[in-house]
């Protein structure tokens, strides 16, 4: 009997054992490789954030690189995207990405036909005075502008905030695109028509705030 009770002394012990590592497990956890450090929460997506890729914070240096102590630049485009929310609640930066792709595509071609009336609407005084020159010197070189949107690649909100009462967003598009400009006869004068090209566009958009006109207009273009 003797050794028949050190045998359950020995399970009972075993047992013990076994439930201590058990909480020991459940109060400390355990590492599985697979946990964010602390320091990358600095760069989740804050509310009010635009969705998709923020170029202002690709700036600031890749996530998980930063000593745990030492805190991230302020997110510029956030604080600019929520000070145009203040001005104007219905403000929404997806609804606003997804028609800022819209307009891209729709003042490219545009452009491209000539067609001024459909430019004037969507267009800043400034700019649609500089399309309309180009256009109207197109047209005395006896010039025709093709241009094919294949795919937008990437629209980003790369800056945000308010002049006055005036919101102004600053967006990238990464587009490829086959453009190609042909004289009078037909022939290539600029282009090819067989190969696409990646092009980088960087437009501002403007709308007065006090306005009840919801549409933005292109007041800003560069490359």
């Amino acid at each position: 009997m003797d050794g028949l009770g050190q045998y359950f002394d020995i399970i009972l012990f075993a047992m013990i054992a076994g439930f201590l590592v058990l909480r020991l497990r459940s109060i400390l956890g355990r590492r599985t490789g697979f946990e964010r450090d602390r320091h990358r929460d600095f760069f989740a997506r804050r509310p009010g954030a635009a969705p998709g890729k923020v170029t202002a914070v690709r700036e600031h240096g890749k996530p998980g690189l930063l000593p745990v102590q030492v805190l991230p630049p302020a997110d510029t485009v956030a604080t600019g995207i929520e000070a145009v929310r203040r001005a104007d609640p219905g403000f929404d930066p997806g609804r606003f990405v997804a028609g800022a792709r819209s307009a891209f595509t729709l003042i490219v071609e545009a452009f491209a036909r000539g067609d001024t009336a459909a430019l004037r609407p969507l267009l800043g005084e400034e700019v649609y005075r500089a399309f309309a020159t180009a256009i109207e010197n197109r047209r005395a070189a006896g010039e025709t502008l093709e241009t094919r949107i294949l795919r937008i690649e990437d629209v980003d909100i790369t800056r945000a905030g308010l002049d006055g009462h005036t919101a102004r967003v600053t967006v990238k598009f990464v587009s490829e695109q086959i453009n190609v400009t042909r004289a009078s006869e037909g022939s290539v004068v600029d282009g090819d028509p067989e190969h696409s090209s990646e092009k980088i566009d960087i437009w501002t958009f403007a709308r007065d705030t006090r306005s009840a006109d919801p549409n933005w207009a292109l007041v800003a273009t560069g490359a």
